[in-house]
């Protein structure tokens, strides 16, 4: 990424070791993502872990440290994802599509995390804590224009596209995913990515030609 402003190392997984620890960090992504970080409470997490207030505090200084770790741990493996698919090469559409692959390959291990964002991202963003948010947003915009615009050079996709707009759709269309996605559904998410592919791709409408 050469010239390019990088995001700072994110974990993919808990810093620590710890069973009990990865254990509160399950249970409070749970709440996060269902009730909300700023409506979720410190006694709330560790009476779902059947401990005390005072127990959850001789791993975490906080839930705002919860919060962050279960935020780096997927942005730092999604931005990993991300630059994977590009490293590996390909035409245009194959990166495009392995983009859009990858983005729905988080929904089984991180759907808590990407809902957490989806509802309160903004709002966390607003935190000197959680700055690194916006970066990596940007870092990823960086990632997909990318790829868009070599397709536009390159004769793949079409020259009005607007490289912006599409990503911001796509991303928008993954992120809401998070409110209707079942992970014991019958579609799986790899299912799932194939149809977003194919209607981004190609379109809802049949060509003459078709």
């Amino acid at each position: 990424m050469n010239g390019r402003e990088r995001v700072e190392p994110l974990p993919e997984e808990p810093r620590s070791g710890s069973g009990r620890r990865a254990q509160l960090l399950s249970i409070a992504a749970r709440l996060f993502a269902e009730q909300g970080f700023t409506a979720t409470t410190v006694r709330e997490i560790a009476e779902q872990a059947g401990i005390l207030s005072g127990s959850l505090y001789h791993h975490f200084a906080s839930k705002e440290e919860m919060v962050d770790e279960i935020l780096r741990s997927y942005l730092g493996a999604q931005l990993a994802a991300f630059r994977r698919v590009t490293e590996e090469g390909g035409d245009p559409r194959q990166e495009l599509t392995g983009l859009i692959r990858v983005s729905f390959a988080a929904l089984p291990r991180h759907r808590r995390a990407m809902a957490i964002l989806h509802h309160e991202g903004d709002y966390l963003a607003g935190f000197a804590t959680f700055e690194y948010l916006g970066r990596a947003n940007r870092e990823f915009e960086r990632i997909w224009v990318r790829v868009l615009r070599d397709g536009q050079r390159r004769g793949v996709f079409r020259p009005e596209l607007n490289p912006g707009l599409a990503h911001r759709l796509i991303r928008d269309s993954v992120s809401s995913a998070v409110r209707w996605y079942n992970p014991t559904g019958r579609m799986s998410a790899r299912a799932i990515a194939e149809h977003y592919t194919r209607i981004f791709c190609d379109g809802v409408v049949l060509s003459e030609r078709e």
